[in-house]
């Protein structure tokens, strides 16, 4: 059969498979919802009856030959990849297939320090070195910005072996890199470029926004389709440019992505990119209306700063996603998380995170303006209420690190437990990370120094969530012994 843009093999597959009078006596066990009487009473028959197992009419994620493969030849079709891979481990999947594809144990990536934990993590697997570039920090905001073309060629000049240069872009707060030029740089050192793209699925979609890694010539691409393509949670892509072997790719796949992929989330992605290919400029256009309506309603407060293009200076911030609502909180002597706080817990509204000094809301087309001028109310309303002097408030949001050992090295050490604030100069064994955004504040064979302990106790007096070590309060930490 021959498929375009306005089909959609997979859920085209799944109408078909309801349609059957096919007695299922394989996985899973709920028989289309008739064995799990209260979960399809929640989730819904129609639900149940497509979380199907995979068949020959159904294609197969590991060995995709027929619904799958064409689905994910129209995915590469729609953001201008020579391939993609559908992805039910989420995000972090891709961003590590995408590594462990690239890097083998003892090569060199070079990788900006506010990554994902994910992307760590992934060099806690497969062996590979980072060579950390420390992005730029704007200190009035206090967050971690772009990279900047000079480090990554002293990176290159420095560390001539390395593999790959990896690229968060755009970062949580919509900060851009110059990823056209990252992408000659590294093309003319023969290193290949590895985008996280998670939060700028959208930009292959719209107009208006930072150009998308597969059109700047990136090699790969970890695109989050569930973030602001709109398909179901933990549902991803990852897109591979020319010269990537996709065969080989596909192995990489196979070594920790499930082998019962999910057809709801398969199908999600399936229809999200159908209408993101239908409706795409659309959608996009009303969410940058929409997110600069915000952020001019926001900014009338006073007080408080939402932040957009005019950050631009060429260079760490080379551009801006205008669609994030990133808002700076601290003026009002308030952190981020505490505004995230106060708005879920006073107000009912749920932003994606709050940090030290900022919050961000996701906009998407799915919003109404209503919806926007609640949250703008209870932004004002938390700014008369609660607002005090900014006396205390920890002004930085990034931390140089002191990378003693490589990630999996100090992983895998034998380590000991100590108290956190008995730490100091310790190397770290473990993760220490507020999620969201999962940016580790400590990774991994990294120094343990009083200003990331004074950070760490900072987040967890004003109610950030920590995670990473074995300690769940996160009052003990385990170091190398």
């Amino acid at each position: 059969m021959n498929y375009t843009q306005q089909n959609s093999p997979i859920h085209e597959a799944l109408l078909r498979q309801k349609k059957s009078r096919i007695v299922p006596f394989d996985v899973p066990g709920h028989k289309g919802g008739r064995g799990t009487p209260e979960l399809t009473e929640f989730l819904g028959l129609d639900c149940l009856k497509v979380d199907v197992n995979s068949s020959k009419p159904m294609d197969n994620l590991i060995h995709p030959v027929s619904v799958i493969k064409a689905a994910e030849e129209l995915a590469a079709e729609a953001f201008g990849a020579e391939a993609a891979f559908f992805m039910v481990n989420g995000t972090t999947a891709a961003v590590q297939a995408m590594i462990m594809s690239t890097c083998k144990a003892g090569e060199k990536i070079i990788i900006p320090r506010n990554v994902h934990r994910s992307s760590i993590n992934a060099l806690v697997v497969c062996g590979a070195i980072p060579v950390y570039i420390n992005p730029g920090v704007n200190h009035k905001l206090g967050i971690p910005l772009g990279m900047s073309i000079d480090e990554i060629k002293k990176a290159i000049i420095d560390n001539p072996d390395a593999k790959a240069i990896f690229v968060n872009n755009p970062t949580y707060y919509g900060i851009c890199s110059n990823l056209k030029e990252i992408v000659a740089l590294a093309h003319q050192n023969g290193m290949r470029v590895l985008v996280d793209e998670a939060h700028g699925v959208h930009f292959s979609f719209g107009e208006e926004l930072p150009v998308s890694a597969m059109a700047a010539g990136a090699d790969m691409a970890a695109a989050s389709m569930h973030k602001t393509g709109g398909s179901l949670t933990q549902s991803s892509f990852l897109l591979c440019g020319k010269d990537v072997d996709p065969g080989y790719v596909r192995q990489i796949i196979n070594l920790t992505q499930t082998t019962s992929g999910s057809y709801l989330l398969l199908s999600s992605l399936d229809l999200a990119r159908k209408n993101m290919m239908q409706n795409g400029k659309e959608i996009i256009r009303k969410t940058i209306a929409l997110a600069e309506y915000a952020r001019s309603e926001v900014n009338n407060i006073g007080g408080y700063y939402a932040f957009s293009s005019e950050l631009i200076d060429n260079d760490t911030i080379y551009d801006f996603d205008r669609t994030k609502l990133s808002i700076h909180t601290a003026d009002i002597g308030l952190a981020g998380i505490e505004v995230f706080d106060l708005l879920r817990d006073e107000y009912d509204i749920q932003i994606e995170f709050g940090d030290i000094g900022n919050i961000l809301a996701i906009i998407t087309a799915g919003d109404r303006a209503f919806e926007i001028e609640r949250l703008v109310s209870a932004l004002a309303e938390i700014k008369r209420r609660y607002q005090k002097d900014k006396v205390g408030m920890l002004n930085h949001e990034y931390l140089d690190p002191v990378v003693v050992l490589t990630p999996q090295k100090a992983f895998y050490s034998d380590k000991k437990q100590v108290s956190l604030k008995d730490s100091v100069n310790h190397i770290s064994g473990e993760f220490v990370m507020c999620y969201p955004p999962g940016i580790p504040i400590l990774a991994p064979g990294e120094r343990i120094t009083q200003d990331i302990i004074d950070y760490i106790i900072y987040a967890k007096s004003k109610g950030s969530v920590l995670t990473g070590p074995k300690d769940m309060k996160v009052e003990r930490i385990s170091v190398v012994d």
